[in-house]
């Protein structure tokens, strides 16, 4: 279904591209006062993917939202797009989701079956998630935007962070990058058609089928690859974790149409926000060309999965989510803290 208005012109900005970068988010909560709980063991002082309370000795909550304007102009799909990304966070904290509720903007103009379109895309999705969208929050804005608020649950022992990896760890990723670099050179129409339907179909892909691979092994940390990029969460988890994280680009997946489309300049603004942000921890190999960096820093709307885990179970949970997800690929390494906090070779 296409609206008669597209979706997409009538944002300023696309689906995670719309990310505020992670420094000035940090500094815009810089020195607020707020309550201390010991049973808040996850907090936005950790600049990871959700937060998490322990209810007690067997539950956790993990609640997360994520909300952002249309990336596709098909109102059922960016209503399944928007879901799928806001339930990615509690699949990145080990988690499973269980409530959901509705945050959506209405532009003015958009008609009623846009917006049934867009809210039946997100319960589909909430749906094959297993979670239930049981309310939310409806406002009219100067353009659409809609997600999730998401609650879920997991184990207070088996709770993943980003800040956990340990040196000799193996890093996974389970969905290729480019997606950012794509839909920003759709809007000039230099995208095929098979080539969209390709990473449509990936951004509405959950991370659950990652998520439940992964539970079964013994992972250290884990985070999804969303705004930030694959080197802003690299990055972020190399920090938290205290080690460097090595990169290697012969094996990082991604949509090949993408590195064409980055060396021609269809850079999304969320890039280079990304590289402000972490550049001055990451080190790039002499052989690294300027647009796989490009790539590594492209924001990712509903990416995949980063994990980390002991290289001794790294090859049997990648064959296990090979089975399943075909791209998946072991991209890299942890090792004790380094000059940089991440290498790209």
């Amino acid at each position: 279904m296409e609206t008669e208005v597209k979706l997409t012109k009538l944002a300023s900005c696309a689906g995670c591209g719309a990310k505020v970068g992670a420094g000035t988010l940090a500094q815009l909560l810089e020195g607020f006062q707020t309550h201390q709980d010991p049973r808040l063991i996850v907090g936005y002082d950790k600049s990871d993917d959700a937060c998490v309370y322990v209810v007690d000795e067997q539950t956790a909550l993990v609640q997360t939202t994520d909300f952002f304007p249309p990336i596709v102009d098909d109102p059922f799909l960016f209503g399944q797009i928007a879901a799928a990304n806001a339930l990615s966070d509690i699949y990145a904290m080990g988690g499973e989701p269980k409530l959901a509720l509705n945050l959506l903007c209405l532009a003015e103009g958009m008609e009623r079956e846009t917006v049934q379109e867009i809210l039946r895309g997100g319960y589909a999705k909430a749906y094959e998630a297993g979670a239930i969208i049981a309310g939310g929050h409806t406002i009219q804005g100067a353009e659409p935007i809609y997600g999730l608020a998401v609650t879920g649950f997991v184990h207070p022992d088996k709770v993943l962070t980003n800040a956990a990896a340990q040196p000799g760890d193996r890093l996974l990723l389970t969905k290729p990058l480019g997606v950012g670099i794509l839909t920003t050179a759709a809007k000039a129409d230099l995208v095929e058609g098979a080539v969209l339907e390709r990473i449509y179909a990936q951004m509405a892909t959950l991370n659950k089928t990652a998520r439940d691979i992964m539970v079964r092994y013994p992972v250290h940390s884990c985070t999804d690859v969303t705004g930030f990029a694959l080197l802003g969460h690299s990055y972020e988890m190399a920090q938290g974790s205290g080690c460097s994280i090595h990169l290697d680009t012969a094996r990082i997946p991604y949509h090949p149409e993408a590195y064409e489309m980055a060396a021609m300049g269809f850079i999304p603004a969320g890039a280079y926000r990304n590289r402000t942000y972490a550049s001055a921890g990451v080190k790039a190999g002499p052989n690294v060309t300027q647009t796989m960096e490009d790539i590594c820093y492209d924001p990712q709307t509903s990416g995949g999965l980063l994990i980390a885990l002991p290289a001794e179970a790294a090859e049997a949970c990648l064959a296990e989510l090979r089975q399943a997800i075909p791209q998946a690929a072991m991209i890299g390494q942890v090792t004790k803290r380094q000059d940089y906090a991440v290498y790209l070779d």
